[in-house]
C-alpha cells in the first residue's frame, strides 16, 4: 500500500520506518524534517529509508530529523531488523544490511508470539584513527586528546565505528550532568576540528564491566540511547583499561550490551519495540508538496 510508515524505539530512541518506492512523494531533507517534526509531523529521531542492495540482503539509508545522513546507528538497525520481519519484508532471523557505515549483521530475538523483542548486531570494528574519524588534529591515533569546549579543557577519544564519535571521561569528582551534556555536546558536534560534525558521548565508569554514558547525537540533540555511541564509549572505556569486555552501557534510556574483542570489533545487543504503523493523509502529503 501506498504512504505507509513504520514507526518503532530502541531505549527511547526512535526512528520512522518505510519504503521511499511506496510514497507519494520524494524523499528530500524538507520531507525527512515535516516528517521527524514531533508538532507537526509523525515525530522521531530520525528515518530509515529501505533501498536496493547488491552486497547484502537489505540496504539502508539513514537520516537525522534535521535532514543530514547519517552513516550508522545500533539502534536504527535493531528498528530496522524489527521493521522487516513486522512488516513480512523477510521472515529470516539473521540478514545482512549494508550502510553507508559498512555491511553489518543483524540477528533478530522474537517471543513466544513471534513478536521481535530485540536484536543482536554485528557493529564492525572501532578504529581510533583520526583519518577514519576524520579529524584535522595532527595525531594519527585520538586518544586522549586535548579540546576546548563550553571554557573548559577536555581531552577525548576519537572514534570511528563506520560513523564519528567524541569520547569524553570522568572518572573522578562528580558525574556528567544534563546540563553539562547541553553546554559541551553542541559545541563539540561541530567543533572546527571534526569536518564532517561528530557524535558526542559524556561517559563514566560505574564497574569493572560497566559505563553510564549521555549521548549528543549529531544532526538529533540530545538522545535517550543509542547503538553505535554505546559502541563508541565501550570500546574507547576498554582501550584506555577503564573497563573490561563484556560492557554494560547504561543510558537515561536504558541498558545495552556490547562485546568488544582484541581486534576491537564490536557487538551489540538490545531490545527495540514496534510502536505502531499508519498511513500519511493525502492533505498531509500535499502540504510536503
Amino acid at each position: 500500500m501506498k504512504n505507509q510508515f513504520f514507526k518503532g524505539h530502541g531505549l527511547g530512541n526512535d526512528y520512522i520506518a518505510l519504503d521511499p518506492k511506496e510514497l507519494a512523494v520524494k524523499l528530500t531533507p524538507k520531507v525527512i524534517r515535516a516528517l521527524c517534526d514531533r508538532n507537526r509531523g509523525i515525530g522521531s529521531d530520525g528515518l530509515l529509508a529501505l533501498v536496493p542492495s547488491k552486497k547484502a540482503d537489505f540496504g539502508l539509508r539513514i537520516f537525522n530529523p534535521d535532514g543530514s545522513e547519517a552513516e550508522k546507528s545500533g539502534n536504527g538497525l535493531r528498528i530496522f531488523g524489527c521493521f522487516l520481519y513486522a512488516t513480512r519484508r523477510t521472515r529470516r532471523q539473521a540478514f545482512s544490511v549494508e550502510t553507508k557505515g559498512g555491511i553489518v549483521q543483524v540477528v533478530l530475538h522474537l517471543n513466544g508470539r513471534k513478536e521481535v523483542t530485540g536484536a543482536t548486531v554485528d557493529m564492525g570494528r572501532a578504529s581510533f584513527q583520526a583519518s577514519a574519524l576524520p579529524c584535522t588534529l595532527r595525531a594519527s591515533e585520538l586518544i586522549l586528546q586535548p579540546v576546548k569546549a563550553a571554557g573548559q579543557s577536555l581531552r577525548f577519544v576519537g572514534v570511528s565505528i563506520g560513523n564519528p564519535h567524541c569520547v569524553i571521561f570522568r572518572t573522578k569528582g562528580e558525574p556528567w550532568t544534563r546540563e553539562d551534556l547541553l553546554k559541551i555536546g553542541p559545541e563539540l558536534e561541530t567543533h572546527t576540528i571534526f569536518p564532517n560534525r561528530t557524535n558526542v558521548q559524556l561517559a563514566v565508569p560505574t564497574g569493572p564491566k560497566e559505563l553510564s554514558i549521555l549521548i549528543w547525537e549529531r544532526g538529533a540533540g540530545e538522545t535517550q540511547a543509542s547503538g553505535s555511541s554505546a559502541c563508541a564509549a565501550a570500546s574507547a572505556a576498554v582501550r584506555l583499561g577503564l573497563v573490561k569486555s563484556p560492557v554494560t552501557v547504561k543510558s537515561p534510556g536504558g541498558v545495552l550490551h556490547v562485546t568488544v574483542d582484541p581486534q576491537y570489533h564490536l557487538t551489540m545487543k538490545g531490545p527495540v519495540m514496534e510502536v505502531y504503523r499508519g498511513e500519511l493523509s493525502p492533505a498531509f502529503l500535499s502540504a510536503l508538496r
